[in-house]
């Protein structure tokens, strides 16, 4: 039988929680927004989210969108830092200056506390809590009292990502959740980037004002390039991807339906399957201008900018939270 454990260990000088269960190990750091900063199957040689060891804590600190798996609340663009909910309005900080937008919210940068963490029959799992109120500086653009509560759990069945938001305040509480999640390329171990291919469900494609990476309402079918996601022949490195952004539907693993995408390295057929549930929406595909030896396949609940777009729920996701109502997602990844 496999190691399963638990543990607190430091982590390049930090502390974190190491799992261990099923084969897979991760590391998971609390207070750099409770993100798996590595995802690996030892087995298999397969290393899931971009990681390497000669990078340094501070390093990916400064742009921690971009290591293993942060999980994003208010992810991606706010059109002028303006949030329009159902019975407020409110003005985020522009952190993206040139297209003057919002970006990314603030959980992923926020010191997370553990609050279990446990192994036992083959399943080892940390939950972490973040209290956000008045204490927080980001409290002064967006007064909405809330908590999150974070589970990384590992087992044979791979990393399970569970989030929960619990609205603790008097007023609508807007939803939109991410990961940013980073593929290492190449994943498998001693492999070639030009060997990886990429599917994604794509439905419809959602059509963005490139000058600001906003999208204005449209959906389109999709063209031969988009095809190639849903086919999966896209090589999502070694290209530059932009923000192709999707409704989701299923692709076919092994026979059945999957409400996901899936990553091959076509060389050893090994892959990293990434299913998340119906809460999440859309897929949106980056990779940093395709050199960098990562890509992103991002789920979101929302449209990007959704609470601002002028098109019914069902298309934008985007959905709101009453006072001591809670919201859960969850994602799920394995390899084969």
């Amino acid at each position: 039988m496999s190691e399963c454990y638990a543990k607190k260990v430091i982590h390049k000088g930090i502390e974190a929680v190491e799992l261990c269960a099923g084969g897979y190990r991760a590391i998971v750091a609390p207070t750099m927004g409770s993100n798996v900063i590595r995802f690996r199957n030892e087995e298999k040689g397969i290393e899931v989210f971009r990681y390497s060891d000669d990078v340094s804590i501070s390093e990916i600190m400064e742009s921690p969108e971009i290591w293993g798996l942060p999980t994003l609340y208010l992810p991606n663009r706010h059109d002028n830092g303006v949030l329009r909910t159902s019975d407020a309005v409110y003005k985020l900080p522009v952190n993206e200056t040139r297209f003057g937008n919002h970006l990314h919210g603030f959980l992923h940068k926020r010191s997370h506390s553990i609050k279990e963490m446990d192994a036992e029959n083959g399943r080892a799992f940390v939950t972490t809590t973040y209290k956000y109120d008045e204490n927080d500086f980001f409290f002064n653009c967006f007064p909405i009292k809330f908590t999150s509560e974070i589970t990384i759990e590992l087992s044979e069945s791979g990393l399970r990502h569970t989030i929960t938001l619990k609205n603790q305040s008097k007023v609508m509480m807007p939803i939109s959740i991410a990961t940013h999640t980073t593929i290492n390329a190449p994943f498998v171990d001693g492999a070639r980037q030009e060997d990886i291919r990429l599917q994604v469900p794509a439905v419809k494609k959602l059509q963005f004002n490139e000058k600001r990476w906003l999208p204005n309402g449209r959906q389109l079918s999709l063209n031969d390039w988009d095809m190639e996601y849903v086919n999966g022949e896209k090589c999502p490195v070694l290209q530059d991807i932009c923000n192709d952004m999707y409704t989701a539907g299923t692709v076919k693993l092994n026979g059945d339906d999957f409400y996901g995408c899936v990553m091959t390295d076509i060389a050893s057929g090994k892959k990293i399957c990434y299913e998340v549930d119906d809460k999440y929406k859309f897929w949106i595909v980056w990779n940093h201008e395709g050199f960098k030896n990562y890509f992103c396949p991002e789920p979101m609940t929302a449209q990007v900018n959704a609470a601002n777009l002028n098109i019914p729920a069902e298309k934008s996701g985007y959905i709101e939270i009453k006072p001591r109502e809670s919201y859960t997602a969850s994602q799920h990844f394995f390899t084969e």
